[in-house]
Parts: C-alpha cells; structure tokens; sequence
C-alpha cells in the first residue's frame, strides 16, 4: 500500500471513531416554550403567556429538573409582603415514562407590588426514572397560594416538551411510571451535583473535545506506525 494511501486509511479510521464518540454522546435538549396559562383567582379569571424554560441535571441516582418562568403570570390586587406567596408547579412527563412530577419554591423575597405581574422563583424537583430512554418534560398546572388564597394556572395551548432527557434507571428496576418514582421536589433554587445529562452547549463541547482527543490519538498512532515501517524497509535495503 502506498503511502497517500495509508494516510487516506488512517484519516478514515479517526473519522469513524470520532463519529462514534459523538453518537455516545449523553443526549439532552432543552428549548424556552411559549406556556399560555389560564388562572381561576379569586377576583376572577385572567390569562398571561410565559416562556417555560425546563433544565435537567444528573444528581445522584436521579436528575435535578429545574423550571423557570421568564415573565410574570397572574397578579394580585393588594400588595404581597415578603413570604406571603408560595408557589409550586407540575411537570408532565411522556416518552418512556408518564404521569406527573412536582416542582416547588421559597416563598416571594421581595415585595410583589399590586397589579403587577407575579414573577415566579426558579421551581425544582427530583425525577427518579424507572425506565431507561428518552423522557419529556412538559409545563403542567401552576398553583400560587397567597393570603390564604390559592390561585391555579393552567396551560391552555398544549404547549411542547420544554427539555427531553436520555435517562437511566437505577439498577434492578423495573418499567413503571414516573408519577410514582419523580414525583419529590425540594425548595432549593440552586444548582446541583452531577454533571450528566447537562442540558445546553457544554454536551456539545465535552463531545467536540473527545473527538479532537480520539483524532489526535489516532494521527499519532499511524504515524508511529508508519515510521516503524520505513524503518524496517530501510534495514532490509
């Protein structure tokens, strides 16, 4: 084989590793989802629409899913002081799994002043899958409880998956719901532990930066490989 050849050759061989590196890449998606919600207030129904951003974090045998809220929804015609408002949200779940997971939040920190749009804190929550594949998270009912009032906020425009996550179960379980495996949430409105699945550019990033290791690894190896054969050809001339 010639030389342009086997330099062909090899080009090829770090091309298909490179591919496979990239296919083993952990697989998430995330995009802001425009939710039109319907709430039942007290004073009466209103209607507000809010780009739903759903994020997902491995943490621990199960994923930290994050819900956030880029503009306000409902509002109330009194002040709210601080801590006077309670939130908390569920998440519909489809793919491999179904049913419903809950999401919650600290209480307002700062003053909601009357007749303005409720700004609602980063919600979250723990899924714990039972089957392993792909799983959707989708906006679900909204509940704000204020001064002893409680205010629901339900989607009406069936709105997409906001994240999708290639999930793994637990070792030894078996196929069951989520509503009755990812249905905890916490109050916590930070990040959190494990970095995979990591929804965003840094998939991307980690698998780039494989692939430019499994390509450099490879160009290095041929041309040892190819320096050993001159070498030899040279000894028996």
């Amino acid at each position: 084989m010639s030389y342009p050849k086997r330099t062909a050759a090899l080009a090829s061989v770090a091309a298909l590793a490179g591919s496979a590196v990239l296919m083993t890449a952990p697989a998430a998606h995330a995009e802001v989802v425009n939710v039109n919600y319907q709430c039942k207030t007290p004073i009466g129904d209103k209607s507000a629409v809010s780009p739903i951003d759903i994020k997902g974090v491995k943490s621990g045998g199960g994923y930290k899913i994050t819900m956030s809220w880029q503009k306000g929804v409902s509002s109330s015609p009194v002040d709210l002081g601080k801590g006077a408002m309670n939130p908390s949200a569920t998440i519909e779940l489809g793919g491999a799994d179904s049913g419903t997971m809950n999401v919650t939040g600290p209480a307002n920190q700062a003053v909601v002043p009357a007749n303005t749009p409720i700004k609602i804190n980063d919600l979250t929550g723990t899924y714990t899958p039972k089957k392993s594949g792909k799983v959707t998270f989708t906006a679900g009912v909204l509940t704000i409880k204020a001064l002893g009032t409680t205010t629901t906020c339900t989607p009406t425009n069936s709105p997409g998956a906001s994240l999708t996550l290639d999930v793994t179960a637990a070792s030894g379980s078996s196929g069951g719901s989520g509503s009755s495996g990812g249905t905890q949430s916490d109050g916590s409105s930070g990040g959190s532990g494990g970095a995979l699945p990591q929804t965003g550019p840094e998939d991307s990033a980690i698998a780039l930066g494989t692939l430019g290791g499994t390509v450099l690894l490879a160009g290095a190896a041929g041309t040892l490989w190819l320096t050993r054969r001159h070498q030899t050809a040279r000894a028996r001339r």
